[in-house]
């Protein structure tokens, strides 16, 4: 008994493909809005799991049932991919053919479905059993009920409410396959994969959304201690159907995990990021809306006391005092590549202990010194990751965390694709996707590393008002290939003629893609 599969081909034939696997409920359909921007990966297969979709059911669908079919049906070796019901099976597969999968993705799954005395942050059993309970007596209206939840917590919960009804299968269909979808309800209910988790060897993501009604996102820090070498990613402003919610953003993280690269090199003239914030020190505070957003949202999830923190990229001082608070600190240090920014900070925010002109990518500080590292808008300006985490892991005492706020590529979007209909020259900083910094956080020996993705929006009355608040921060374009000279009256004139396109009731907006990361050192062993 074969499943039934779709192949979508992609020139990266050589490439192990991308087997993506659906949730309770759904057929392969629901994972086609990833489906076509994963082939620039490698190609991919949409599977229907037995008993959904085109594929038969199975006279008992049990767990090792459905494995076996999988493993019947599916390539020798390839990349898993897995939405809610989907991701808890992509991990068993894992578990037990651990040769056949090179990489997994879990997509709003929890390791257990259904809360457990020692796994709380999960469904809790008294909605679990009445969903069951309720699917044997109305199988077609309860699984209707499905898609709404699937919808909680969505931007758009009304039209995503409708699209994923239409993606629900027929009553015809539900009807015959009723034994098999409640079986699977029944798995669910009683899945553990806390130990297959443990165990796993090879790369995997766990992809959680930001409103998730079915897994909540208070689980993330639980799924990163469950295996440090795992990376844990949220996607912002999205509920459990996070691929229709999110479609672009899901798509990227699982791209960036499929295919890691390293950042780009030398792309900064670091010279130039300090002059150019040394010269914006006195009126930088003035115009830093982002970074007082960002700042307090950082110091915000400091929920540990440490006696040794270090405020890397500490500007004019403006989170000192909130961070001292935040982490109880009997000594602080302020490090920034600018000498303008520590002296204004030395004047006006005197808190810290010791200020540092430095560069993060080689501290001044000796092995295990510190206890706490917060940085707020500042390692964007790192181009050498390596570098920057294993100098991070090397000054960090056994037991001390990270925190991170730093900005991705979708950073000032409409600033660049404006800039693009006036000349070829790179006018936006560059910035690096948040999975390459989860990855040299890993690879320098830091655990427990979670990031999650949330876009800042601010608006300026006009073109002038946002270029000139970006030179009070400093933070203009540094790029080795930025244009040389100043920048003309015409083209001036057809930049603001090209932003206008983005012009809301507020104002021009200005997209900033803020990615935060929090990680920890693990604890010396004998």
């Amino acid at each position: 008994m074969s499943l039934h599969i779709q192949r979508l081909p992609s020139a990266e034939s050589h490439r192990e493909p991308i087997v993506l696997l659906h949730g309770w409920g759904f057929d392969l359909h629901v994972m086609a809005p990833l489906a076509e921007a994963l082939t620039a990966v490698a190609e991919v297969w949409l599977v229907d799991l037995p008993g959904f979709g085109e594929s038969a059911p199975l006279p008992e669908w049990r767990c090792e049932q459905v494995l076996q079919q999988l493993a019947a049906s599916l390539p020798n070796r390839s990349q898993l991919v897995g939405w809610s019901l989907g991701g808890m099976l992509a991990t068993q597969f894992a578990q037990c053919y651990p040769a056949r999968v090179s990489r997994l993705v879990t997509l709003a799954s929890n390791a257990c479905f259904v809360a457990q005395s020692d796994w709380p942050e999960a469904m809790a059993p008294a909605v679990n059993t009445p969903f069951n309970s309720g699917f044997s007596a109305q199988p077609v209206a309860t699984a209707r009920r499905f898609a709404g939840l699937v919808a909680s917590g969505s931007p758009a919960e009304r039209e995503r409410l409708k699209q994923l009804r239409q993606c629900l299968a027929g009553a015809d269909v539900i009807e015959a396959g009723h034994n098999n979808w409640r079986a699977a309800l029944d798995y669910l209910a009683t899945s553990d994969n806390r130990a297959a988790l443990r165990q796993l060897q090879i790369p995997v993501l766990h992809l959680l959304a930001e409103h998730d009604a079915l897994v909540p996102l208070a689980v993330a820090p639980q799924l990163a201690a469950l295996n440090p070498a795992h990376q844990v990613s949220v996607i912002a402003n999205a509920g459990h159907g996070l691929q229709f919610d999110q479609p672009q953003a899901v798509a990227q993280a699982i791209r960036d995990f499929l295919t890691p690269s390293n950042a780009p090199v030398n792309r900064l003239d670091k010279q130039q990021v300090a002059r150019s914030f040394s010269r914006a020190a006195a009126t930088y505070e003035s115009a830093a809306r982002l970074q007082r957003a960002v700042g307090e949202q950082l110091l915000s999830t400091i929920s540990q006391p440490a006696s040794r923190v270090l405020d890397l990229g500490s500007g004019t001082g403006l989170f000192g005092a909130g961070l001292r608070r935040a982490s109880g600190a009997d000594y602080h240090w302020a490090l920034d590549l600018a000498e303008g920014m520590l002296r204004y900070s030395r004047q006006h925010h005197p808190e810290p202990d010791a200020w540092l002109c430095a560069d993060a990518e080689a501290l001044p500080l000796a092995t295990e010194s510190v206890d706490l590292v917060f940085s707020s808008l500042a390692i964007q300006w790192c181009e050498n990751l390596p570098a920057l985490f294993a100098e991070l892991h090397r000054a960090l005492a056994p037991g001390g965390r990270l925190y991170i706020a730093t900005l991705g590529p979708g950073t000032l979007a409409e600033l660049q694709h404006a800039w693009r209909a006036v000349d070829e020259y790179v006018h936006v900083n560059n910035f690096v996707p948040a999975q390459p910094l989860a990855q040299a956080a890993q690879a320098a020996g830091l655990s427990e590393v979670c990031h999650r993705v949330h876009t800042e929006t601010l608006f300026s009355a006009n073109v002038r008002e946002l270029t000139r608040e970006l030179k009070g921060l400093g933070a203009h374009n540094v790029n080795r290939g930025r244009p040389q000279g100043l920048t003309g009256r015409r083209q001036l004139q057809l930049l603001e003629a090209a932003y206008e396109q983005y012009r809301e009731p507020r104002g021009l907006p200005a997209s900033y893609e803020v990615v935060y990361l929090t990680a920890h050192k693990p604890e010396a062993t004998e």
